[in-house]
């Protein structure tokens, strides 16, 4: 990254007590600049952090480091309160394309909402969700029986998609991930690979009956009868010190680190 002389940083703390705890500190520290005027802004807290602040650059696209103040902390930088310009103009950049999902409910209503991590289709009671699944205009499975399934992207094979088994993409290998939640019909399914342009549409089998909802990322819509998934031409841009970008944290979660 190139260097910034007299950079602007705009500080952003999850609820997280030791978030609210760190913020002043790097505000009497750094400053604190409007997120409108700031180069970089700085996420203190966990992923959700993280997430948060990449969310409100959907349309700006300003740069997002992020230290870990949280949880897993998959997404943020090692905490230190020391040198952090520095650490910064030092950074590698991992540039990454949310989803966009437009989702039909059974009143006809479209609602349309963006992920970074993935787009969940999920039953919403009892009964298994039915599925039918179409990509770039052609039907591949004309009936999945499961709690749900998802479409990931690079940057959230790690999240919701690896804890259904899903596969672990390397944030340049230019793929999703189509992955079932316990599917049950065909048993056997373990999902897909897709190209990072592919066009997704799911469709419910008897959405009055077996009720499905659908998620980008948490923005959640219910009682859904078909849902369209494919990657938006938007950019975000995150920040990792040197040695420890995503590509190098996806390697060391695939060999079990």
């Amino acid at each position: 990254m190139a260097a910034m002389t007299g950079m602007k940083l705009h500080f952003f703390a999850s609820k997280r007590p030791e978030a609210q705890d760190a913020l002043p500190k790097f505000i009497q520290m750094y400053g604190q600049c409007d997120e409108e005027e700031a180069d970089v802004i700085v996420a203190l807290g966990g992923d959700g952090a993280m997430l948060d602040s990449l969310r409100r650059q959907f349309d700006v696209g300003k740069p997002v480091y992020g230290m870990n103040r949280g949880t897993v902390g998959f997404l943020m930088n090692e905490y230190q309160e020391k040198n952090l310009p520095e650490r910064i103009n030092a950074a590698e950049r991992a540039v990454i394309s949310p989803l966009r999902m437009t989702a039909k409910d059974v009143h006809e209503n479209e609602h349309h909402a963006l992920a970074i991590n993935e787009v969940s289709i999920f039953r919403q009671t009892a009964q298994t969700a039915r599925l039918k699944i179409t990509v770039d205009g052609r039907v591949r499975m004309e009936e999945l029986a499961c709690d749900g399934v998802m479409v990931a992207t690079p940057a959230g094979s790690t999240a919701y998609n690896l804890s259904a088994h899903g596969p672990i993409l390397p944030i340049g290998a230019g793929l999703l991930a189509l992955t079932p939640v316990s599917a049950f019909r065909p048993r056997r399914w373990k999902g897909a690979l897709l190209r990072r342009d592919a066009s997704v549409q799911i469709e419910v089998v008897a959405p009055m009956l077996r009720p499905v909802a659908a998620a980008a990322d948490n923005q959640e819509v219910r009682d859904i009868v078909s849902v369209h998934v494919q990657e938006d031409r938007r950019r975000l841009t995150m920040l990792f010190d040197p040695g420890h970008a995503l590509d190098e944290r996806i390697l060391r979660e695939q060999f079990g680190f």
